[in-house]
């Protein structure tokens, strides 16, 4: 932390290599203590539903069923299957320090890979809504990442996931682009001259998880792919945050098992 008393303590020096003295396998074991849950293995992948439109959908229709042993104090997670691959899906982490926190839990739980599918505003570009991007690279408008890696403009989808995931949604006809994100902590602070210069840097969509994430699996080395669902143009012209038939929760879920097939050869 910073001395000074104007001092900014986002930017302050960090000791990105020291452990933490909280950590997230100790909240979890104190969480299933106090509330008596087995300790029941999560599945391989778990993706992360900041809208909740999966999560409902999957208790509205019966087809899925929450998961005993999920020891979060602030959510539930809920398992389901999609073409073979086992899926723990956890809804309303909202925003990069709860995203964060939640897949600081799946990895202490021993998930193998976290996939974001998070709603998204178009910055640039000429598809029309919805369809969805593989964010390869994520502006660092946000705090979160700043506690993981050092100062840098930009958190990256780490090469060999890039990699693996280059012809992974070819066969199942959703559309799916690769592109940059602009993460932010203030959606309603997406002013003209902030968009402007986003469009500039040749940023195709704004969401709120990316940057901070990338920058957690930096830092711990684990599988973390992140996509954004775009899904409106900043709510300007009206007609926008259509997802599609069921909120788009089947395409969704095909696309996260895609992403899981081709990095962890599931099924």
């Amino acid at each position: 932390m910073t001395d000074r008393r104007d001092g900014y303590p986002l930017v302050a020096p960090k000791e990105f290599d020291a452990p933490s003295v909280f950590r997230p396998v100790n909240l979890l074991r104190e969480s299933r203590r106090q509330k008596a849950l087995p300790d029941t293995p999560v599945p391989e992948v778990c993706v992360l539903d900041p809208d909740g439109d999966i999560v409902r959908h999957l208790a509205r229709t019966g087809t899925g069923y929450r998961h005993s042993g999920w020891a979060c104090y602030h959510t539930d997670m809920w398992v389901t299957q999609t073409n073979g691959v086992e899926l723990g899906v956890v809804g309303m982490a909202v925003g990069a320090p709860f995203a964060v926190l939640v897949a600081e839990q799946l990895a202490a739980c021993n998930a193998a890979l976290v996939v974001s599918i998070t709603s998204a505003g178009r910055i640039s570009g000429t598809d029309t809504p919805p369809y969805f991007v593989l964010i390869e690279r994520a502006l660092r408008d946000e705090g979160t990442s700043a506690h993981y890696v050092a100062p840098g403009e930009w958190s990256y989808l780490a090469p060999g996931l890039r990699q693996g995931l280059r012809n992974a949604f070819d066969d199942n006809g959703i559309p799916v682009i690769s592109g940059s994100s602009w993460t932010t902590d203030a959606p309603y602070r997406e002013t003209a001259a902030a968009i402007k210069e986003a469009e500039r840097r040749g940023i195709t969509c704004v969401e709120m998880e990316a940057a901070a994430l990338y920058a957690f699996a930096t830092r711990v080395g684990h599988n973390v792919v992140c996509l954004a669902h775009i899904t409106n143009t900043m709510a300007v012209n009206g007609d926008d945050f259509e997802k599609g038939v069921d909120n788009g929760v089947n395409v969704s879920l095909v696309v996260a098992s895609a992403v899981a097939t081709a990095v962890l050869g599931r099924p």
